[in-house]
C-alpha cells in the first residue's frame, strides 16, 4: 500500500506562479523573502516564473560585496534555482539597460524581455506575487 504522501491523488494541481522582483537586494527583506518563497513553491513542484525588473535586477548581479553593510550576500543562492527546476528567469531589458548592466553582469542565465513581452507573460500566469 502506498504511503499517504506518495498518493498522486493527494497532490494538488500545478499552478503557474510568477514572482516579480522589483526591489534592491539589501535594505529590506523583500528580495530574500521572494527567493525563499520561490524555492518553497518549486519544492512543491509548482510552475515557477521569476522576473527581475527595476532595482530588482541588482538581486542577480555578479560579484556583490556586502561586507560594508554587514549582511550576508545571498545572491549565490540563485544558482540553486536550476536544481529546483526553476528555469524561467526573465529580466526586463529596459531595467537592465537603464542601470548600465548586461546579461554578462548577471549570476544566472536569464531571458531578456521587453515591456510588451512581460505583459504577455503575466497574462499567462495564475498567480502573480510582487516583491
Amino acid at each position: 500500500m502506498a504511503e499517504p504522501w506518495e498518493d498522486d491523488e493527494l497532490e494538488g494541481p500545478v499552478r503557474k506562479f510568477m514572482y516579480v522582483n522589483r526591489r534592491a537586494p539589501y535594505g529590506t527583506i523583500y528580495a530574500l523573502e521572494s527567493l525563499e518563497v520561490v524555492l518553497i513553491a518549486a519544492a512543491f513542484e509548482q510552475d515557477v516564473t521569476l522576473v527581475f525588473m527595476d532595482d530588482g535586477v541588482y538581486q542577480i548581479k555578479k560579484d556583490q560585496n556586502t561586507d560594508a553593510i554587514g549582511v550576508k550576500n545571498f545572491s549565490p543562492t540563485y544558482r540553486a534555482l536550476e536544481g529546483y527546476d526553476v528555469e524561467k528567469l526573465y529580466v526586463e531589458k529596459e531595467s537592465l539597460a537603464s542601470r548600465g548592466l548586461t546579461t554578462d553582469d548577471l549570476i544566472v542565465p536569464v531571458q531578456l524581455v521587453d515591456k510588451d513581452q512581460l505583459a504577455q507573460l503575466m497574462e499567462e500566469q495564475e498567480v502573480i506575487l510582487s516583491f
